[in-house]
C-alpha cells in the first residue's frame, strides 16, 4: 500500500469512528501536539486533550445515530507529511430536538512519525455571507 492509499484509509477509519462515536478510535491518529483551527468557540486548541474534549461535546450533543461523511476527498503525500482536504457532512438530532445537517470544508495534516502517520492540523471552516456576517452551513457542491 502507498502512501496516499495508506492515509485514504486512515481517514476512512476516522469517519467511521465518528459516525460511531468512538471517541479513543479517533483520537489515536491525533499527534500529542494537535493544532486544531475548529468552526466554533476558540481561534485554536493545541494538544490531545482539548480537542479531545472537543470533540466529546460536539458528540455528546446528539444522543441518538448520526450520519458523518467525508465527501470529494482529495490527498497529498510525500515521504513524511501528508495533507488531505475534503468537504465534511454531518446529519443528526440534537437532544433539544433540532436537525443540524451541515457541511463544512476541512484540511486535515498528518506527519509520519518513528513509522507512523499522525494528525498534527486540521482546520475546518465554513464560508460566511459578508453581507450579514451569517455562517452558510446549507451550501451544496
Amino acid at each position: 500500500m502507498n502512501n496516499q492509499e495508506y492515509i485514504e484509509q486512515l481517514v476512512r477509519q476516522q469517519e467511521k469512528a465518528i459516525r460511531n462515536k468512538d471517541i479513543e478510535t479517533a483520537m489515536r491518529q491525533y499527534a500529542p501536539d494537535i493544532l486544531s483551527f475548529d468552526v466554533v468557540n476558540s481561534l485554536q486548541k493545541t494538544g490531545l486533550e482539548e480537542c479531545r474534549k472537543r470533540l466529546q461535546d460536539w458528540l455528546a450533543q446528539f444522543p441518538g445515530d448520526i450520519t458523518f461523511d467525508v465527501e470529494n476527498l482529495f490527498v497529498v503525500t510525500g515521504e513524511t507529511l501528508a495533507y488531505c482536504t475534503s468537504i465534511n457532512h454531518v446529519n443528526g438530532m440534537t437532544s433539544t430536538g433540532n436537525t443540524i445537517n451541515m457541511r463544512w470544508r476541512a484540511t486535515v495534516c498528518y506527519q509520519k512519525r518513528e513509522q507512523e502517520w499522525l494528525i498534527t492540523h486540521e482546520h475546518s471552516s465554513v464560508p460566511f455571507d459578508p453581507k450579514n456576517g451569517q455562517a452558510l452551513m446549507d451550501l451544496r457542491l
